[in-house]
């Protein structure tokens, strides 16, 4: 699993003109699931990211956790996160999950990221075409890859 883990003021997700979930102070998440990708992946993510600490403290160093500014989270599926581009200038995303293997593991994420966190997390729509809005603070954005855990 890839995620590219913005800290935003504000964030937002519109389907077909509606918006269907929008947050303020918090992360926007967005996430890519290859085939490889397991339960174990779902829960180390989910781990690193409650208790990633780049909100600030009363000092200005990042030092807070999203627990610790009972902030939102905003997470969108993002199969581009496993472009292959080696050969030529259009991409490929042979690397990207089936929906089949993706959704249940996205769900899984989201619903686990939400008890981590002890409130909703907001959702786009697996496979929609999604128009997101942020404010990124800081700018603060942060990757991770589970393929990369050591």
């Amino acid at each position: 699993m890839r995620v590219v883990i913005q800290r935003v003021s504000r964030a937002s997700v519109t389907i077909e003109g509606t918006i269907k979930s929008s947050i303020q102070n918090g992360f926007l998440i967005l996430l890519g699931i290859c085939d490889e990708d397991t339960m174990e992946d779902v829960n180390w993510l989910v781990h690193k990211i409650a208790g990633l600490r780049v909100f600030d403290d009363e000092n200005h160093v990042m030092n807070r956790s999203i627990l610790d500014i009972d902030g939102e989270i905003l997470v969108i599926s993002q199969f581009t996160l496993y472009a292959s581009y080696k050969k030529g200038n259009r991409p490929s995303w042979f690397r990207a999950g089936s929906h089949e293997h993706s959704i249940p593991l996205y769900e899984a994420f989201c619903s686990s990221l939400s008890e981590s966190i002890g409130k909703s997390v907001g959702t786009g729509e697996f496979g929609a075409d999604m128009k997101v809005e942020l404010l990124n603070d800081g700018p603060v954005t942060i990757c991770m890859d589970t393929k990369n855990k050591e």
